[in-house]
């Protein structure tokens, strides 16, 4: 294999290829390696850890067809740190060749044999927007799991509700939900729980933030794993095994409280009186009356802060305290220029949402205090 490749266009293939690399896969060394096949004039680089799995295409200038399997993060970092200009890749048996410049590097390579077999998949079944996706993504995966000793709530559930695409992600302290209406559902598939890591991925993909705009996003699921393909990227994950929790149950009816603020005054407040958490175990209290709220973070051996902030509020006057960072969390996902707050008593789940937006709500339970 041989092929001659720009050097800004083949670290970025690199490094997304690269993400799939060195996470939950089993010990094989072959893992930590990227495969590389060349034929004609396109170059695919694909990373995996068996339960993720990231391909990217592109063209170069090919001069052998043939394929290898090259240390990744090593590889990535020695072509990311060349001139700029062409790079030069050959595979010479037991090791690569990369050369640019005056800079030539000989990497041993591993056995291509030993790498899991992988493959572009089928069709994709839907077409979904990349821009409306990928904020629906940035809301929720937020709200998943770190904790792999609870693999399910690692995951974000995809079903279908009254025509749309719902994702649901909990870690049990919050809860975020965001409905695709008009989206194009999976045809014949049944709710589906997809880790949180993949969609986390297909987030940092260019145009997955909406800046790029009209683009979508091909999606095909089989029994046991879900595809995404965006521009040339392909990123391919297992779908998690096993009953999601009924979050359903988790969201009230109605609430008696309601309190509206602007959202960028609201977080800057927060992040204000957060100086002074030095544990997760430190709350935010949120005093909330006529005119707006009052902030306020007692933290022993450090001190106290406190800030007011205008806003509408209706109901009773309610004292309730939250994880400083769960709420952050929220308010930061809201979309628009305005965030609601509703509650109804210290002890029950309270939500965060936009003023004019009912496609997304985060739930976020409260924290008691004496």
């Amino acid at each position: 294999m041989k092929f001659r490749s720009e050097r800004d266009a083949l670290v970025d293939m690199l490094a997304t290829a690269n993400r799939a690399v060195g996470g939950r896969g089993g010990s094989s060394p072959v893992l930590q390696g990227l495969l590389l096949t060349c034929a004609g004039n396109m170059l695919s680089v694909t990373g995996t850890d068996l339960d993720l799995t990231i391909q990217v295409t592109g063209e170069v200038i090919g001069i052998d067809d043939g394929n290898c399997v090259i240390p990744a993060r090593l590889s990535t970092d020695i072509v990311r740190r060349l001139e700029p200009g062409a790079v030069t890749f050959e595979d010479e048996g037991d090791h690569i060749t990369i050369a640019a410049a005056r800079s030539t590097f000989k990497l041993q390579t591993y056995p291509v044999v030993e790498f899991p077999p992988v493959g572009r998949a089928g069709e994709p079944a839907a077409q979904l927007d990349e821009g409306t996706l990928g904020e629906a993504v940035r809301q929720v995966v937020r709200a998943a799991s770190h904790d792999d000793g609870r693999p399910l709530l690692t995951g974000v559930l995809v079903s279908h509700i009254d025509g749309a695409l719902r994702l649901v992600a909990t870690d049990s302290y919050r809860m975020a939900m965001r409905d695709l209406r008009g989206a194009n559902t999976l045809p014949g598939q049944e709710d589906l729980l997809v880790p949180a890591r993949a969609l986390s991925e297909l987030q940092r993909l260019p145009g997955a933030d909406g800046t790029e705009g009209g683009g979508t996003v091909g999606v095909a699921a089989s029994g046991s794993e879900i595809t995404f393909w965006q521009g040339n990227v392909q990123i391919s994950t297992r779908l998690l095994e096993g009953r999601y929790p009924d979050y359903k149950q988790l969201i009230p009816e109605g609430y008696p409280n309601r309190l509206h603020l602007g959202k960028e005054t609201f977080l800057s407040a927060l992040r204000r009186v957060q100086l002074l958490v030095r544990d997760n175990t430190t709350p935010v209290r949120l005093s909330m009356r006529p005119g707006g709220v009052d902030l306020s973070v007692q933290s022993q051996d450090v001190g106290d802060a406190a800030e007011a902030v205008d806003g509408d509020f209706t109901g009773e006057d309610l004292v309730i305290a939250f994880n400083p960072s769960y709420l952050i969390d929220g308010v930061e996902a809201v979309s628009g220029d305005e965030v609601i707050v509703e509650t109804a008593d210290a002890s029950r789940a309270a939500t965060v949402r936009g003023a004019e937006d009912n496609d997304f709500r985060y739930l976020l339970m409260p924290v008691r205090v004496s």
